[in-house]
């Protein structure tokens, strides 16, 4: 008994312990928040940022992943959108919109004035305290990611998107592998351990 209470402290204070490592990290280099890394993370496992790329990032506050993409883009352009006000970011363009607006998309092409190359998002709906309702409600940002993406992509233009491993998971990924050319699963090392979430790596 002692043994596996003493066990369980022992991983708990790893969990704790790797949390605190992005966290402490964001902080010395001046990231907006620790899901940086999982962007850097990402692009380093699927390099689909680069120089010139038209990127719309989607719920971007409190503005980590539009920071790591503004150090990579700098000659094509940075869109970012959410229902919360976002701190500027230099050689990125905020707008206060909500994915589930009208015509978001005809708002979004007029914006970049053509189709884009890459649509990032970190998206998740507000906790509740009930995973599995949770886990439904942010997969079903992920959806409506997904069916934007088909509306402003270009061909082979890419979407990165989080997900939860939920009652709705199949449901995701099933999707995702009718609409895109190319489907892959990602957990970055910096997602906390004891969280459901993962990543979808995309090409249109």
């Amino acid at each position: 008994m002692k043994k596996s209470k003493r066990s369980k402290k022992s991983k708990n204070w790893k969990i704790k312990q790797h949390r605190d490592q992005f966290f402490k990290k964001s902080k010395v280099l001046g990231y907006r928040s620790r899901a940086s890394f999982k962007l850097i993370e990402l692009n380093k496992k699927f390099n689909f940022l680069s120089k010139k790329r038209f990127l719309l990032d989607l719920g971007s506050y409190p503005g980590g992943w539009s920071q790591v993409a503004s150090k990579i883009i700098d000659l094509g352009k940075i869109l970012s959108i959410d229902i919360k006000k976002m701190e500027p970011i230099e050689n990125v363009s905020f707008m206060k919109w909500n994915i589930f607006e009208k015509d978001i998309d005809k708002k979004i092409l007029n914006f970049f004035e053509r189709k884009i190359d890459v649509v990032i998002s970190d998206m998740a709906a507000d906790t509740t305290g009930n995973k599995s309702l949770d886990s439904i409600r942010t997969n079903q940002l992920c959806l409506e990611a997904i069916n934007l993406s088909t509306k402003i992509l270009k061909p082979k233009g890419v979407l990165v998107t989080k997900l939860f491993m939920g009652d709705d998971f199949i449901e995701v990924k099933n999707l995702a592998k009718r609409t895109f050319k190319n489907v892959n699963f990602f957990k970055p090392k910096s997602s906390r351990r004891e969280s459901k979430e993962t990543y979808l790596h995309c090409v249109f």
